[in-house]
């Protein structure tokens, strides 16, 4: 299988097509079915690592004002036993805690649900860790890696650049920043050439760098992504574009 890094902007895309849904849509089709799918969102951010072990995980709405046809939507995927524990296995000895309360927060359901509809795939989340360093979740990307050979999609959902407080949020389409496009060219290339080391080590790259992450969790995600990438694999980025001047949309797919 391969991994996907999903940039999946603003909780409207669940209910709308555009160019980026779309996308979705076919970098699930470009691949086969998975056994599972576990998925590493910007928006289970905490102080521990976890895994969801609900049979039947909820729809979490985690977000406030927008239209009630948003807080309506259910992504009904049910939970995988089996993928929970295996997950746990391979992080060893990282303490892996279980969650029964946490289910699909809507960095995780609002890509799904355009790029598998029926929500017939098992889901299983994994929390990231707030108190470790970038390093760290990288790391656990490499641990995870072997999943790709037993049928599951390993996704990372939250936006390479992603700036709320410089966000356009009126009509007006604005062009990208100067510094968003900068740094999503350099974090474009950093992936191309394969030398992860800059962009694991992120927060000592300077002011494009500051302004595109001011918060870590929905750069992390990519991390993890990028941990799975194995000797040989392509690596290409089917979805691009940006939302409100400084929320890049890029997507990453390893393999």
């Amino acid at each position: 299988m391969p991994s996907m890094f999903f940039g999946h902007g603003n909780p409207m895309n669940a209910l709308t097509q555009n160019k980026f849904t779309d996308g979705w849509r076919r970098m699930a089709a470009s691949t086969r079915r998975p056994r599972a799918i576990l998925a590493v969102s910007a928006h289970w951010y905490g102080p521990a690592t976890a895994v969801t072990i609900a049979g039947a995980p909820r729809t979490i709405h985690d977000f406030g004002g927008f239209p009630a046809d948003l807080f309506a939507v259910e992504y009904p995927a049910p939970g995988d036993d089996w993928l929970a524990r295996r997950v746990r296995s391979l992080l060893e000895p990282c303490k892996v805690e279980c969650d029964g309360e946490w289910g699909l927060d809507h960095g995780t359901w609002s890509v799904l649900r355009h790029a598998y509809p029926a929500a017939d795939v098992p889901v299983v989340q994994l929390s990231i860790n707030e108190a470790q360093p970038p390093s760290f979740h990288f790391a656990l990307g490499r641990k995870l890696a072997p999943l790709r050979n037993e049928g599951v999609l390993v996704i990372g959902s939250g936006n390479i650049v992603h700036n709320l407080h410089a966000y356009g949020w009126g009509r007006h389409v604005p062009d990208p920043y100067d510094w968003a496009e900068r740094f999503e060219r350099f974090a474009k290339q950093s992936m191309l050439s394969g030398d992860y080391s800059r962009l694991i080590d992120y927060e000592h790259l300077g002011h494009d760098a500051q302004l595109s992450i001011p918060t870590p969790e929905h750069f992390l995600p990519l991390l993890y992504v990028l941990g799975t990438h194995g000797s040989g694999d392509a690596l290409a980025f089917p979805v691009s574009g940006f939302d409100g001047g400084s929320i890049s949309m890029l997507c990453v797919q390893v393999g």
